[in-house]
């Protein structure tokens, strides 16, 4: 997609200066032959200020080097232009000074054109780049959302811990604190009510089934109507979460 970019706007580029200069020449072709010998000293400066210059001078702080090369390019830039009209001195006036258009010799409306043209493609980068920051923005987002949806953040060794809702096997009460039994043998102790973690969780991934415990459901392999067994762990059914419960569980 970027090579195609380039390939167009340097077209669009080429075919717009041809129309522009096409008033100084006597004809079309004429034109396009000028402007083709001037494309690569626009071409060559445009790459070496965007791609060279910019990224790593002025983007990175180093504002002295960045203004001594850009005068170096102005220099080499104006020389090739020399070079250029020379060119069009002998291929395109046989030799003959009154044959050259005005704007052909006219170095400094040539530098104009040149550094339009690197400006403006800079400008186009600068809208890509920030187009392309904006939607890796708002990836980041919709990734943290996600992640927020599928994880829970409780506190524990004084420090906030994501854990992932897929994780977790079954949450238990222990009185002063709560203990989340992960799927790979690993638990994670925390101080937070088991109420307050509870109102954390999806219900329809989690079930609260005794006041001192909390199972996932994708872990369950059987119920009855005094305990469920998730995993190899067999946990009791609260008189009081029965009903609600047992719901849930045929649910």
């Amino acid at each position: 997609m970027k090579n195609y970019f380039h390939i167009i706007f340097w077209f669009v580029t080429l075919s717009i200066m041809t129309l522009i200069f096409r008033g100084y020449y006597n004809s079309m072709s004429e034109s396009f032959y000028f402007v083709a010998m001037l494309m690569p000293v626009v071409a060559g400066t445009n790459y070496f200020f965007n791609g060279f210059l910019v990224p790593r001078y002025l983007l990175k702080g180093r504002y002295l080097k960045f203004a001594l090369y850009s005068l170096y390019m102005l220099i080499i830039s104006l020389y090739l232009e020399m070079v250029v009209i020379m060119l069009s001195f002998i291929l395109l006036a046989a030799y003959s000074y009154d044959n050259m258009s005005p704007v052909s010799s006219d170095v400094f409306v040539l530098t104009i054109t040149l550094y339009f043209i690197v400006f403006v493609f800079s400008f186009i980068e600068f809208l890509k780049k920030r187009e392309k920051d904006i939607r890796s923005l708002e990836e980041m987002r919709n990734e943290k959302k996600k992640l927020m949806e599928q994880s829970i953040t409780v506190r524990s060794e004084r420090k906030l811990k994501p854990v992932l809702l897929d994780d977790i096997t079954f949450i238990e009460s222990l009185g002063d604190y709560v203990k989340i039994h992960l799927e790979n043998g690993k638990s994670i102790i925390t101080k937070e009510p088991i109420g307050k973690i509870h109102q954390k969780l999806p219900v329809d991934k989690f079930i609260r089934v005794h006041r001192s415990f909390i199972v996932n459901r994708k872990y369950i392999n059987n119920f009855n109507r005094e305990e469920v067994l998730v995993l190899e762990t067999t946990i009791p059914i609260g008189r009081t979460y029965r009903h609600d419960a047992l719901i849930a569980l045929n649910s």
